[in-house]
């Protein structure tokens, strides 16, 4: 099929993937997934550690589908055309740690960029700051990629090694078939699971894999990533996936008008806190750490699907820093930021600056 063109690389393409992606997204909140938070790749990542029990937040434990369904519609679309490229050597232990405070940023703010659009189409104003936010740190991160930045080349490696982060998903799905919740109960031999708050919400295991492996087909196929779009934007002035990111706003306003799950205002939204200098503080720091990292946490799972071995450290420690951001009282909750969460952020752009400037020299 590596020669069949590419349908999502022009601009009708990425704007068909955003509307595609703000029409499931909102269906899957309707048909069970927590409120504003029908896709949201860093809340659901922080779910999984939370099954696996490297955190012990009660109502946010679960093995979301939709990740597990993100990296394998990738690994599906990247085999089809010929695209599965194994990689990896760029600055892992950097990139890592990229991950651990994009993690911990997005749950001061409590959503990655997927979500703070989510949360805007449906009605949260909270939202804007986040994306205020969102958008600054990664104005800043374009001044480093100007300035020379970069992590130096990755090196091509086993196909084995780029499966990695494939078969760990597939693991995480056999997981959750053998050994499905009990009702009533919070683990089984294995798994943690909610049984109220969020993590006990979501729609049907088949549903949320099939829409997730769809949009990771989508996703890789146009190279959709919501960090990207802005990046793009603020150095070239090109609209191609900021388009793409804009459609999926618009369109998950209208499907949430439409479900009637749209509900504006500042106050009282769902698993949103109105402390709004530390919701523009915490996504500048995820912002930055993604334009730092080469993508949004979706564009993460995407590449790692194509097996890209350094987006895949960048997705273990995402993980790794929501057991941190749980653990250590860092994560926000509706009540507002967690007692050590603001001193988390300032470490976090603290390193994410030291990053910047400490590996600006041109590698060959």
């Amino acid at each position: 099929m590596k020669g069949i063109k590419n349908i999502f690389a022009g601009p009708g393409g990425i704007i068909g993937v955003g509307v595609a992606i703000g029409i499931l997204a909102p269906l899957l909140q309707y048909l069970g997934n927590p409120a504003n938070m029908g896709v949201c790749v860093a809340c659901f990542e922080r779910d999984i550690a939370g099954g696996l029990g490297l955190h012990r937040a009660a109502v946010v434990q679960y093995l979301r589908p939709e990740i597990i369904g993100f990296v394998l519609g990738s690994l599906i679309a990247a085999y089809l055309f010929k695209e599965f490229r194994p990689r990896l050597g760029s600055a892992p232990i950097v990139r890592f740690f990229l991950g651990v405070f994009a993690m911990i940023g997005a749950l001061v703010f409590l959503g990655c960029p997927w979500r703070a659009a989510l949360r805007l189409a449906g009605g949260d104003g909270t939202a804007i700051f986040g994306l205020l936010g969102l958008i600054g740190g990664i104005w800043i991160g374009t001044l480093f990629l100007r300035g020379g930045y970069n992590l130096g080349r990755t090196q091509t490696t086993h196909t084995a090694a780029g499966w990695m982060l494939p078969l760990f998903m597939i693991g995480l799905l056999v997981f959750m078939l053998l050994f499905p919740q009990i009702p009533g109960q919070d683990k089984n031999e294995f798994i943690f699971y909610s049984v109220k708050g969020p993590g006990s919400q979501h729609a049907p295991l088949a549903i949320s894999l099939g829409i997730g492996l769809i949009i990771g087909v989508l996703a890789q196929r146009s190279r959709f990533c919501t960090m990207g779009a802005i990046r793009d934007f603020v150095l070239f002035r090109q609209m191609h996936l900021l388009s793409g990111f804009l459609a999926l706003i618009i369109t998950a306003l209208a499907v949430n008008f439409i479900l009637g799950q749209f509900k504006p205002g500042f106050e009282g939204q769902p698993v949103a806190h109105t402390q709004h200098l530390w919701n523009f503080a915490g996504m500048s720091l995820s912002g930055l750490a993604y334009c730092l990292a080469g993508g949004c946490p979706g564009r993460q799972l995407f590449l790692a699907g194509e097996g890209d071995g350094d987006a895949a450290v960048f997705v273990l420690g995402m993980i790794v820093g929501a057991a941190f951001g749980h653990n250590f009282g860092l994560a926000s909750s509706p009540a507002g930021v967690g007692p050590y969460g603001i001193s988390a952020v300032f470490v976090g752009l603290a390193f994410c600056l030291f990053v910047g400037f400490s590996m600006r020299k041109r590698i060959a």
